[in-house]
C-alpha cells in the first residue's frame, strides 16, 4: 500500500502523551479514529517520530501510515482536521517512498523548553511556558549544557520506566537563550531517551538558581544515577519542535526557535 507521511501539531496539555491507551485519550487513539473515518478502513496504525509525554506539545510531531485510500494531498489535511478536535491539526501531508520510516528514519530531534522566570505566575501562559520563581542566571546554565553536546551514558537522566536497550545517545546541540524573564532551551539529538529532556532540565534550572556549580554535570554523567539528579521538570512549555530527516525524503521542516517563538507570540530572536 502506498505510505503517506503527515507533520501534526498538538497542544499536549488536554491530552495524556502520544501512545495509545485503553481510556483512548492520547494523540494517537484520537488521530487513528479520524484516519479510519477518512481512510474509511477499520484500522490504520500510525508510526510516529517520537512518543510525547502527558503534557507535551508538538509542533512538528511525524507519522507515517500504509493505507490504500487515494486522496489528494491537500485532502488528506483538510479532511483529517476536519475530524479532529481543535487541540490535534495536521499541518502537511506528503507521499513517501516505502523506505521512509517516521522513527527510524529520522537523523534528529528537536525540543525546545520555553520558561518563564518570575516570581509571580501568570494564568495566560499557564501549560503553554514553564514557570521558575527563583532568579535564574544564563552563563552558568550555558557552562553546564556545554558540558552535555557529545555522546555520553545519559543513565542519570533517564527514566526508571524507560525501556531503551542503551542509554548512550549523542546531544549535538543545547543552546539557551535569555529575553527579559524568557528563557528557551532548545535540546538537538540523534535521539531522547524516556524523559531526558524533562531531567536534563531539572538539571540545568538547579545551576541556574545557584543550588549547584555547572561541574555537577559532569559528575552526575559519571555517576550514571538517576537519584543523584534533580527531579524531573513539569512538561510545561515542552514541544516536540522540528525532526530532521534526509534530504532524499522531501519532508518540510520548521525552523525549531522561529516556530516556537511565533506559537507564543514572542518577537525575540537573536538575544543573548
Amino acid at each position: 500500500m502506498p505510505r503517506m507521511a503527515l507533520g501534526l501539531a498538538y497542544d499536549g496539555s488536554v491530552w495524556q502523551g502520544w501512545q495509545t491507551q485503553p481510556n483512548g485519550r492520547t494523540v494517537q487513539d484520537t488521530l487513528e479514529a479520524a484516519l479510519r473515518r477518512f481512510a474509511a478502513a477499520p484500522a490504520v496504525p500510525t508510526i510516529c517520530a517520537g512518543r510525547t509525554d502527558t503534557g507535551v506539545h508538538a509542533l512538528a510531531q511525524v507519522v507515517h501510515i500504509d493505507t490504500a485510500a487515494l486522496r489528494r494531498t491537500e485532502s488528506w489535511v483538510r479532511g483529517l482536521n476536519a475530524l479532529l478536535p481543535d487541540t490535534v491539526a495536521v499541518q502537511w501531508a506528503q507521499p513517501v517512498s516505502d523506505e521512509f520510516h517516521a522513527r527510524f528514519s529520522a537523523m534528529s530531534r528537536t525540543y525546545v523548553y520555553a520558561v518563564r522566570n518570575s516570581r509571580v505566575r501568570t494564568p495566560l501562559l499557564d501549560r503553554r511556558v514553564g514557570w521558575v520563581y527563583h532568579p535564574l542566571e544564563l552563563a552558568p546554565m550555558r557552562m553546564a549544557a556545554a558540558m552535555l553536546v557529545g555522546e555520553h551514558d545519559f543513565s542519570c537522566f533517564r527514566s526508571s520506566q524507560c525501556q531503551a536497550a542503551s542509554p548512550v545517545r549523542t546531544v549535538q546541540m543545547l543552546d539557551i537563550r535569555q529575553h527579559g524573564e524568557y528563557f528557551m532551551f532548545t535540546f538537538t539529538a540523534n535521539a531522547f531517551l524516556h524523559h531526558m529532556v524533562r531531567n536534563l532540565m531539572g538539571a540545568l534550572l538547579y545551576i541556574g538558581q545557584g543550588r549547584q556549580e555547572p561541574g555537577w554535570i559532569e559528575a552526575l554523567l559519571a555517576q550514571r544515577d538517576r537519584r543523584l539528579a534533580a527531579p524531573t521538570f513539569a512538561p510545561d512549555g515542552l514541544y516536540l519542535a522540528d525532526v530532521e530527516y534526509p534530504a532524499e525524503f522531501g519532508l518540510p521542516r520548521l525552523d525549531a526557535g522561529r516556530a516556537c517563538m511565533t506559537h507564543l507570540g514572542w518577537s525575540f530572536v537573536q538575544e543573548a
